[in-house]
């Protein structure tokens, strides 16, 4: 129970369901979105996005979290901590905890049925939560955020975040899976998202640095339907459907994004 008197009860999957009222407008990824979305990240296609987000996460997660103040004016360390938002399974997260055993979690996200995942994970808890509200939790409580393919609620992350907290966040570039886009309903990427995220957050945070990650992808035909289900196109288009577009034999594209690591002032 909240201090206000809510009551919010675990589901026997492990998350805890926040969003009481109003609740969302918006649409949760469904149970058949996120098997698709385990399914490929579980074949490690995505590795080495994940692995460079567990590298950048790393620093600000090695010994005491915080200091923090208590409230009354005292100063104590608190263990590090670290928040994804828009966690999904909890793909990087769980790449994050693995680099950083002393780490403890909070993964939010809209999905029960992605969150079922995430909360199998060490040291995790796990919140069905729409970001676009003022996140669950306090000020200044945790050391790092991930935002990886997910909406950016800046002025959150930032007062969520410790004094020189860090916030990694991920964006795809123009290139990313662009063999892909002819065939499958795959969103196009504009060009300029890293640094459009790097203007909407000057106010709170300033520049750490920017590492684009680019990585050769052979699909199965499988494999690249999970892909385009696992996105927004999940929502509308049927498996079938996607297996009729793609042609038999192994496909080629690119992964191409940007990691943008941005510290708070």
């Amino acid at each position: 129970m909240c201090a206000s008197g809510h009551r919010f009860d675990a589901a026997r999957q492990g998350y805890v369901n926040f969003l009481t009222g109003r609740g969302t407008r918006f649409v949760p990824d469904t149970a058949e979105m996120v098997a698709a979305r385990e399914r490929f990240l579980g074949a490690g296609y995505y590795a080495p996005i994940a692995q460079a987000v567990a590298d950048a996460a790393a620093p600000a997660l090695s010994g005491p979290g915080g200091p923090t103040d208590d409230g009354a004016g005292a100063r104590r360390a608190l263990s590090p901590a670290v928040l994804d938002a828009g966690a999904g399974t909890g793909y990087y997260l769980g790449a994050v905890l693995a680099r950083s055993p002393g780490a403890s979690a909070v993964a939010l996200d809209l999905s029960r049925h992605a969150l079922a995942r995430a909360a199998k994970l060490p040291r995790t808890a796990a919140v069905v939560w729409d970001l676009w509200r003022d996140l669950p939790l306090p000020d200044r409580s945790v050391d790092v955020v991930l935002d990886v393919f997910a909406p950016r609620n800046l002025r959150e992350y930032a007062r969520v975040l410790r004094p020189r907290g860090v916030l990694c966040i991920v964006t795809p570039r123009p290139e990313h899976l662009a063999g892909l886009r002819d065939l499958l309903p795959m969103l196009d990427v504009p060009a300029g998202k890293a640094e459009g995220v790097a203007r909407a957050a000057e106010q709170d945070f300033e520049a750490g640095y920017r590492r684009a990650i680019e990585f050769p992808l052979v699909l199965d035909r499988d494999a690249a339907a999970d892909l385009a289900l696992m996105g927004p196109a999940g929502h509308h288009t049927e498996r079938a459907v996607l297996l009729a577009k793609l042609p038999a034999g192994p496909l080629e594209t690119e992964g191409a994004v940007e990691l943008s690591v941005l510290r708070r002032r």
